[in-house]
């Protein structure tokens, strides 16, 4: 297939768990002040540990939530040694922010510093942790050696990181990804799925997900009652799903002009099955990139064919600060590029460890006490087994979404050529509608209301109060559902929040109210699924999404 061009950019990868580099300490001038801000810093821990000592010291440890077993109150050696720790934390953290490095190299450091603190923690360690020495004595010393076992377990069979989740009760096609459905249409990079109507009538006009590449379609079918699709088709659309093949170091060389063509190919699948001349796309995260670049394709191209489109915690605009952006240029990044080209892939297990020390308390020691310490198992929860069941990326599109976060390629008219064409998101005239989480750590929410702004049409932004995935799996009966909204679109995504209007419940029925008059007329919803060119290949799931 013809390869994409982009503007001039060295292409770059995001250091890798295994490949660690240190953060990036900006200028010289900054490392002359380093000793400066080392004795600034060094002389108030040193007055604040003076009051942990003498007892007097205000630090509560019950502000963290890792310190609130009754121990860290009750004994003054736990007490002082959590506030001792917390005093170094903060120090540590403001170290950093004392160094005024630029944004890119500031959030390098503080990820690097987050590493070292959150690694530090007192109740990482047995004797640190009154509630697994609590946990040994009720148990007899059972606890330790069912996390004995534990950490065999994940030594072997997990890369030598704490399991998150019991994934034995989700099987795709059997508890996950469950609603009912015929894949219509494959080629050698994904297959289309075609759900069947739970209406008596639909929407003429065809509803299209494109999910990320980097992970498996069924986020958005999680489970009934927990699924996208299926609030969807309640609503009377007829859904039509991508779901990616996982690539092998064969399939290294696919690119980003792959993977528009194989979604362009999909499109005309969807739009022959429903007689439609056109439909309404979703994309969503890294899927949500590559929609942006079809819409500029076929934009250029004078093809109509995308009527409206969503996209959920995209992130088109990389000039708006990020941990995820700012490792994408950093150190190490280039030996992680070169370890993927010569790969073939990036591993799927590798985007998942990055992933998951992006936020090391939460996703990392959280589980290594959980599992190791306290010895037990790792609850089931549907969310987290998708998480896990992770995809790999060949390197080629590794190589182009690298290239475009690192010269912001598609804020640019023509920044990004491909298969021919320029692409100039400013020209994609359809209405869209752009989602984003409050606490999305992956695609910050202010990056993503960037997106809203950069089309051309009419857009609009809501703002979930969840994070990355949790913000994509809100049926409207999560009693924590929240989204706030605003009709207007200001430059200055504070001055949006400033002027939204919070509502209780979930985007899903705000979105379903946006996309009905964009849906085209109803019409009796099809008998069968699939048609004479193509026919229906076999029941959904389909093969690609176990594999």
């Amino acid at each position: 297939m013809p390869a994409s061009t982009a503007a001039p950019a060295s292409r770059v990868a995001p250091p890798l768990p295994h490949d660690p580099a240190p953060p990036g300490l900006g200028p010289a001038s900054q490392l002359v002040s380093l000793p400066l801000h080392l004795l600034e810093r060094g002389s108030s821990l040193a007055g604040q540990l003076v009051d942990v000592a003498a007892g007097t010291s205000g630090i509560d440890p019950a502000r963290d939530r890792r310190f609130s077993h009754a121990a860290w109150a009750a004994n003054p050696l736990y007490r002082r040694t959590a506030q001792a720790y917390l005093a170094w934390a903060e120090k540590a953290y403001g170290l950093v922010d004392d160094l005024g490095l630029d944004t890119a190299d500031h959030l390098r450091a503080r990820f690097g510093a987050a590493l070292a603190v959150e690694a530090a923690a007192p109740t990482n360690v047995f004797a640190g942790n009154p509630e697994a020495i609590e946990a040994t004595l009720r148990t007899g010393g059972q606890s330790l050696i069912d996390g004995y076992h534990n950490f065999l377990g994940d030594a072997q069979r997990n890369g030598g990181m704490p399991s998150m989740v019991d994934t034995t009760p989700f099987t795709v096609g059997e508890t996950v990804a469950v609603t009912p459905g015929a894949v219509v249409f494959r080629n050698d990079v994904l297959e289309l799925i075609q759900y069947r109507p739970t209406t008596p009538e639909v929407f003429e006009r065809p509803l299209f997900f494109v999910p990320p590449q980097i992970n498996k379609y069924y986020v958005l079918d999680l489970a009934p009652g927990r699924s996208l699709v299926e609030h969807a088709l309640a609503r009377g659309q007829q859904v039509f799903m991508v779901s990616w093949r996982n690539p092998s170091p064969a399939e290294g060389h696919w690119d980003l002009a792959t993977y528009v063509t194989a979604l362009s190919e999909a499109t005309d699948a969807a739009l022959a099955v429903t007689d439609s001349a056109d439909l309404n796309l979703c994309g969503t995260c890294a899927g949500g990139i590559t929609s942006a670049a079809l819409l500029g394709h076929l934009s250029a191209a004078g093809d109509e064919r995308v009527n409206a489109v969503t996209f959920l915690v995209t992130v088109l605009d990389w000039s708006v600060p990020s941990t995820v952006g700012a490792m994408a240029t950093g150190p190490g990044a280039a030996a992680a590029m070169a370890a993927a080209q010569r790969r073939g892939i990036l591993a799927g297990e590798d985007l998942s460890r990055l992933f998951a020390w992006l936020r090391p308390n939460d996703l990392v020691w959280n589980y290594w006490v959980n599992n190791y310490l306290l010895g037990r198992a790792p609850a089931a929860f549907d969310v987290l087994a998708w998480n896990v069941d992770s995809t790999n990326l060949p390197a080629g599109l590794h190589a182009d979404f690298m290239a475009i976060s690192e010269g912001n390629l598609m804020s640019q008219a023509g920044g990004l050529e491909l298969l021919g064409t320029k692409v100039d998101l400013g020209a994609v005239t359809c209405d869209a509608y752009v989602v984003g989480g409050a606490t999305d750590h992956i695609t910050p929410w202010k990056a993503c209301y960037e997106t809203a702004r950069l089309l051309g049409g009419d857009s609009r932004f809501v703002l979930g109060s969840q994070g990355h995935v949790q913000v994509l799996v809100c049926p409207p009966d999560n009693p924590k559902a929240r989204f706030s909204s605003n009709d207007e679109l200001p430059a200055d995504p504070d001055a949006w929040l400033a002027g939204a209007t919070e509502q209780v419940g979930s985007w899903w029925e705000d979105w379903a109210d946006w996309l009905a008059p964009r849906a085209g007329s109803l019409v009796p919803a099809p008998e069968g699924l699939g048609g004479k060119d193509p026919p229906a290949l076999e029941a959904a799931p389909g093969p690609y999404v176990r594999r």
